[in-house]
């Protein structure tokens, strides 16, 4: 019998599924010579500094720098009290413990994702719960059933993956031990007020820097003003063509006079085509998705969308088995996936309206194992989801069109460039003219992606036009644009190697499968929603910008080299080499420990400033109804809505982030808590079903008759 654990239940159930085991206990799944179980992602956590050693519980600077001397787990803390545990996890725990001491159970396959973060959440629960049984690991892209079945065929020893948990446990520690010491001595030393922290982080400061730098640079930007000349000229046929003035390659000039002197020599004087030149171009689409591209797209096209949204649409299409691994960095796939590939896109093509122009073929462009790291692009599985909610629908759409584009024909179209010569001006340059006319749509008919068509008539070199019309036109320089979601995540993965750079080109491409970029494409949407969260950054509309805060921090806090990009590059290229063993886990932690230790030394020595006062305004409680239980009157508090008599052991409350409501995508209102004190009953439009289906209903929060708790009923009108 071998015990797989899982990352997530819905994982579970996908890998039960495959191994037909039907059989569910409680939080395990038996069958077929299998026990499949799950986390819920991490079951574990670091110590708090606290947990090490009592004076941690109050900050003080003589404190730091505080470094363990052994890094130790404990379970989760509940999100509503961090001083204690999780139930749910500490349950789970227990279980999983449970079925790894069963004698019939003879192995462990941790079933995790295959990465750093996946790696180290099996690890921690496998070796902290210890066992003397062969642990294996199950390394998968995708949760259809064929590939679990094969997977489990595959299996490695997890002792192989030990240069992947070693970089993992280098990461998680690395930012407990920057984090805590750094954001503690900042808060201190920048801070007047408590209740609120000066968040530091390894990769939270140099994407502050990214925006703060864009920031200054529209703020320093001075706009200038530049001319053109443009002409109209006629042919014989009577056709109108535009000409923009080029001297050798310059079209922009700065001095107005200068053209309005060019203008006046050539006015009314005829042109002569001197030169015509027609070629025949390709058009090739964008490459496959990763992650930041793919959050790119869909933060870019949709309104109100998050790269960290966009993340959390495709794990749940992940897990649903319809996408394969989204968390990856590389935008192609690997060599060995072109049989599978072809019966994809053969299982996708057959309803399509063009699906006699789909022709699968080997191409370097989406086979490539030098441009795949870990996991290859993601692309749709053999699976078609018959039903999906609209964001999953938005999300699944972008992915499949991407992955059909490339078996489409290329497009082609057909350029005209046309050079003028005005005679009898003696000018240095000419009117140069560009046309174009698309001639195959090839894969553009997949998104109906448009072609602006600008056609030039059909001329011969040496033909005489005449010019009909000439202008001097005023142009101003434009100040770079402020950074949105997509180009801000474009910057992080590459280090800011050729960002503006709407494909891949081979330096970015090598930048991010060396491992040198900001963060990996797990952590990066949860970085930028983090600087949303501790007020670093704020949006307008799609843009990023520095809050008045995280300028001030940018300015005043010393250790500038977390804000540099090339510094963090390094450290997150050093636990890549970690992952390939040309580096060790021991020499990046010492380093890490010796930067920590003295940036603090800087900061203490540093001129006391204060980069942020709080104040903690006290609002009025509004009163929200009559306590059910004592009568007392039930107000709002930060984590929920419960009784004023709670010193006296009322424990009437309704959780913010009550869990009966999170499964139907629903928060409790001060609405819906008032329509429930006084009616004992409120309706709740826009709650969501499993399946991603919209419905209202009439909610009663009412007493358990065998205890003291408070149980979710639901009614439908009739």
């Amino acid at each position: 019998m071998k015990l797989i654990i899982a990352e997530k239940p819905s994982v579970s159930r996908n890998i039960a599924d495959a191994l037909k085991i039907g059989n569910r206990q409680d939080g395990y799944f038996e069958g077929n010579g299998y026990i499949v179980t799950w986390a819920f992602g991490h079951l574990l956590q670091l110590y708090d500094a606290k947990d090490y050693d009592e004076k941690m519980t109050s900050w003080k600077m003589d404190n730091f720098p505080f470094i363990p001397e052994v890094f130790k787990y404990k379970v989760k803390s509940d999100p509503r009290n961090r001083e204690k545990a999780d139930t749910g996890a500490k349950k789970q725990l227990k279980i999983i413990q449970s079925l790894m001491k069963r004698p019939d159970v003879d192995g462990i396959i941790s079933a995790c994702d295959y990465d750093r973060e996946g790696q180290v959440i099996g690890d921690s629960i496998i070796y902290n719960l210890k066992t003397d049984k062969t642990v294996y690991r199950l390394l998968l892209n995708e949760w259809t059933p064929a590939e679990v079945m094969n997977g489990l065929k595959n299996i490695k020893l997890n002792a192989e993956l030990k240069p992947l948990q070693d970089a993992g446990v280098s990461r998680q520690w690395a930012d407990w031990v920057i984090g805590i010491n750094l954001t503690s001595v900042a808060t201190l030393k920048y801070q007047k007020g408590k209740g609120k922290a000066l968040n530091i982080g390894r990769v939270l400061l140099p994407t502050l820097k990214i925006i703060y730098d864009r920031d200054k640079e529209i703020e320093n930007f001075v706009p200038e003003n530049y001319f053109k000349l443009q002409a109209t000229f006629k042919t014989k046929d009577e056709q109108e063509y535009d000409g923009t003035y080029i001297e050798g390659k310059e079209e922009k000039f700065k001095s107005k006079e200068t053209l309005e002197e060019l203008q006046n020599l050539l006015k009314d004087k005829p042109g002569l085509i001197s030169n015509k030149q027609v070629q025949k171009k390709k058009e090739y689409p964008q490459f496959l998705f990763n992650l930041s591209n793919l959050q790119g797209y869909i933060t870019n096209k949709y309104k109100g969308w998050t790269s960290d949204k966009v993340l959390k649409v495709a794990q749940s299409l992940y897990e649903k088995k319809f996408i394969t691994y989204p968390r990856t960095a590389s935008i192609a796939l690997e060599e060995s996936l072109v049989g599978k590939t072809a019966k994809v896109l053969e299982a996708l093509s057959e309803d399509l309206p063009y699906k006699d122009e789909i022709k699968f073929f080997k191409s370097k462009r989406v086979f490539d194992n030098a441009k795949v790291e870990s996991h290859s692009a993601i692309v749709p599985t053999y699976l078609k989801p018959t039903k999906l909610n609209s964001d999953e629908d938005k999300v699944y759409e972008a992915i499949k069109n991407r992955f059909i584009m490339q078996f489409m024909p290329v497009a082609e179209y057909e350029e005209t460039r046309i050079e003028t010569k005005i005679l009898d001006a003696n000018l240095k340059g000419l009117f140069i003219s560009k046309g174009k006319v698309q001639l195959v749509e090839g894969w553009k008919k997949v998104e109906k992606v448009q072609s602006k068509d600008t056609i030039l008539p059909l001329v011969q070199v040496n033909e005489l036009v005449e010019q009909t019309k000439n202008e001097v036109t005023t142009h101003v320089t434009q100040a770079p644009k402020q950074h949105t979601e997509r180009t801000l995540l474009r910057v992080m993965e590459t280090c800011g190697k050729n960002y503006d750079d709407e494909g891949t080109d081979e330096e970015s491409l090598n930048a991010i499968l060396s491992g040198f970029s900001i963060g990996t494409p797990a952590t990066r949407a949860e970085t930028i929603k983090k600087l949303k969260d501790v007020g670093y950054i704020t949006t307008q509309n799609k843009n990023l910008l520095c809050t008045e805060l995280g300028r001030k921090l940018v300015e005043t806090f010393p250790i500038k080299d977390l804000f540099n990009l090339e510094f963090t590059g390094r450290l997150e290229k050093s636990l890549y080499d970690i992952e390939k063993k040309t580096f060790t886990k021991e020499q990046f932690l010492q380093f890490i420990f010796d930067f920590t230790t003295k940036s603090i030394e800087t900061i203490k020595n540093e001129e006391e400033v204060t980069i942020n006062e709080v104040t903690i305004q006290r609002k009025p409680n509004e009163v929200m109804g009559k306590c059910p239980v004592c009568g007392h009157a039930v107000i709002e508090g930060q984590k929920g809505f419960g009784c004023s008599n709670w010193k006296n052991g009322c424990k009437f409350v309704i959780w913010k982030n009550d869990k009966f409501l999170a499964t139907m995508k629903k928060k409790p209102t001060k609405t819906m808590v008032k329509a429930l004190l006084k009616n004992g009953i409120a309706p709740v439009k826009g709650l969501t079903s499993k399946k991603g289906n919209k419905f209202d209903a009439n909610l009663k929060y009412e007493k358990n008759a065998d205890n003291e708790y408070f149980s979710w009923k639901m009614e439908f009108n009739k």
